[in-house]
């Protein structure tokens, strides 16, 4: 998932051309930031390398495993309001090495988790890790524009974003190869329950021992920040405005639909993403091992770092609007034939939907706070906040799973669907 492009800022656009105050500290900060953009990618869709794991580890129904993402994408709706609160008090790099130490914190929950094998254990880990990570984003892309010229700032969240794309390929590839085994699940019906538990607690031990170095990772890069915490004293983050909120969603229209498109969006991206190693799996597409299929989940996503490649021409070549309606087409298509076909072009076809998802979450983020003006911010908000669908969509998926597989297929189709609606009615309005 592309991270939130950035819409306002309280940031003095001018303040990064000025020589001076923290010069040395804040070319520092910029190239933390990109790093920081490379991590959070792989972090956040890693978890659909768990949902894999803990079915297979915990035996569990596809609804119970997905409760990996909703225990993730939960924290976007509980923690984005209060984190644009505590950046405007404590500015953004104080906000950073905030969410960093939450991040880290959280990844130090896995060790006890692991050793007790504990499911529930490991889902109130990945809530706090989600906590910390929409800490992060809140102050992230703000942090970029303000990070040199004003008008270069566009070209730097682009980059930064192709950090975060391949940080995404890169760590659920390589997470596949560490954290995904292709050992033989116990048959609980024959096993004995200290059999099941040994080998709970063996599995677990790679997944513990991850998130231990992600979690001194993130200690190290909150000391380096912390250390630069003045490079950024001449920008000012926005205090957040809450009143007029409510108002705006309940009588705009273009609001509306951008945050039901957001929310379908981000909830079908994460269920494809987290039910693949599953589908894939299936005898009736490919039959593949975890180990196997994982690696396939990171070409989904590689087909999204593609997309987002080219998308800079393709939206010059059309309608934002009419580019967002055919690619949900495409993806509906694409998902049609998966379903009613078997084998690898079943599997394929399900995979090559990460390169329509490619465009969909910039696009309708400007779409949905376009001709806005000073109200912009709030927009933003109430969109960020419709990344909770990454917590519900994927639930309702397993739901539907849990009774065949690929007749769950509906419920990313239909997410489509409305987003491909949202498209053309864009499409036919002049700004408003």
């Amino acid at each position: 998932m592309a991270l939130a492009p950035n819409v306002a800022t309280g940031a003095d656009s001018n303040a990064a051309d000025q020589p001076g105050r923290g010069g040395g500290s804040t070319l520092v900060v910029l190239v933390l930031a990109f790093a920081v953009f490379f991590l959070l990618g792989g972090v956040t869709n890693i978890n659909d390398l768990l949902v894999g794991k803990f079915k297979s580890m915990f035996h569990l129904t596809h609804a119970q495993a997905n409760l990996v993402q909703m225990a993730f994408f939960i924290a976007y709706g509980a923690f984005s309001i209060p984190a644009g609160i505590i950046m405007s008090k404590l500015g953004y790099i104080r906000t950073f090495v905030l969410g960093f130490m939450i991040v880290a914190a959280a990844s130090f929950l896995f060790i006890p988790a692991s050793a007790a094998a504990s499911y529930p254990g490991f889902l109130a880990a990945l809530f706090c890790i989600g906590a910390g990570i929409t800490v992060l984003q809140v102050a992230m892309n703000p942090v970029i524009t303000t990070l040199g010229p004003a008008k270069t700032s566009h070209s730097r969240l682009t980059f930064a974003q192709a950090f975060n794309s391949v940080g995404v390929f890169l760590m659920v590839y390589g997470g596949a190869t560490f954290l995904l085994g292709d050992s033989t699940p116990l048959d609980p019906e024959t096993s004995t329950d200290a059999q099941i538990q040994a080998y709970r607690v063996a599995e677990g031990a790679s997944i513990g021992t991850a998130y231990m170095w992600l979690g001194i990772l993130m200690l190290v890069i909150a000391a380096i920040f912390w250390f630069n915490r003045s490079a950024l004293d001449h920008a000012k983050a926005d205090a957040m405005k809450l009143e007029g909120t409510w108002g705006l969603l309940t009588s705009n229209r273009r609001v509306q639909l951008g945050a039901l498109s957001i929310f379908v969006y981000v909830g079908a991206e994460v269920a494809i993403g987290s039910n693949l190693i599953a589908y894939l799996g299936d005898q009736s597409v490919m039959g593949l091992g975890l180990q196997a299929a994982g690696k396939l989940v990171a070409i989904y996503w590689l087909g999204a770092l593609i997309g987002r490649i080219l998308g800079g021409f393709i939206l010059r070549l059309a309608k934002p609007g009419r580019v967002l309606a055919t690619f949900a087409a495409g993806a509906i298509s694409l998902i049609i034939l998966s379903a009613v076909t078997t084998g690898a072009l079943s599997g394929w076809a399900l995979i090559l939907v990460g390169f329509c998802n490619s465009l969909m979450f910039p696009t309708i983020f400007s779409l949905g706070t376009e001709g806005l003006g000073e109200r912009t911010p709030q927009a933003s908000g109430i969109l960020c906040t419709a990344i909770i669908g990454g917590a519900i969509v994927p639930f309702l998926f397993g739901l539907v799973a849990d009774i065949d597989l690929r007749l769950a297929l509906i419920v990313p189709l239909v997410c489509y669907a409305i987003i491909a609606g949202f498209g053309l009615w864009a499409a036919r309005r002049a700004t408003a």
